[in-house]
């Protein structure tokens, strides 16, 4: 899919944490939608465990919803380390949240990882098959795929189709595709530039990027997990527990 490329290694992440978690609002009472269990764990630390196995060292976490307590739960954690960009005056969405981070995360790719994105791993590491996929030359950004066909937790009509190639396309208006977004991704800084001021979402530049035939997507292997509900982190839990038999 990349062609011949030299080994890249990200060490480098964004987790974006500041949502506000409205569908949790039954369950969640008083704690943001990071902070919510799953088999025990805040959902955060599913992620941020994940990233640290994937040789991921330096972590930039947003926070606007409830941020004192996300802090406060991060705030002793080494590996990794852990950094905090404040959207506490303006809640920025997935683009202008990661545009106003780009100071802490440096020049080279970086990883975008929702707080909330939890799957099984079937072969190998997913994260890993992403660093390893990611051609900066080719590529502006790299997007984890799930089948939406054995996601949980997830209804709806896909998000993406892969072209032969790798490249990405969206959905049309009336149509089925086999993909939806997993939540995780690879951007290269350059995928920002000349982006908005202020809020805006990942998606605008994900537009840019697959009109100029530069965002592909690598499809997961496993079980992606959607817990966007109550409903779903019941699921969720079902699903990691008969993973565990």
């Amino acid at each position: 899919m990349t062609g011949a490329k030299e080994p890249l290694s990200i060490d480098t992440a964004m987790v974006l944490s500041a949502g506000l978690g409205r569908r949790m609002a039954a369950l969640n009472g008083k704690l943001p939608k990071p902070l919510i269990g799953l088999n025990g764990k805040p959902l955060i630390d599913h992620v941020l465990d994940r990233l640290a196995q994937a040789g991921v060292r330096r972590v930039v976490v947003n926070v606007h919803h409830y941020a004192d307590l996300i802090e406060d739960h991060l705030k002793g954690r080494l590996s990794p380390s852990i950094s905090f960009s404040d959207e506490r005056a303006q809640l920025l969405d997935t683009g202008g949240g990661v545009k106003k981070a780009l100071p802490r995360l440096g020049p080279k790719p970086f990883l975008i990882h929702n707080a909330d994105s939890v799957w099984i791993e079937s072969i190998g590491s997913n994260l890993a098959r992403l660093v390893a996929a990611f051609n900066p030359t080719r590529m502006d950004c790299l997007l984890l795929l799930a089948p939406q066909s054995i996601s949980q937790g997830y209804h709806g009509r896909g998000d993406f189709a892969l072209e032969a190639d790798g490249r990405i396309r969206r959905r049309g208006e009336q149509e089925v595709v086999p993909f939806v977004f997993t939540g995780v991704s690879i951007a290269h800084p350059r995928l920002f530039e000349a982006s908005p001021e202020g809020a805006f979402s990942l998606n605008l530049l994900w537009s840019r990027a697959i009109a100029a035939g530069r965002a592909w997507g690598m499809r997961m292997e496993g079980v992606w997990m959607h817990v966007g509900t109550p409903e779903a982190l019941v699921q969720a839990e079902q699903c990691l527990n008969d993973a565990t038999r």
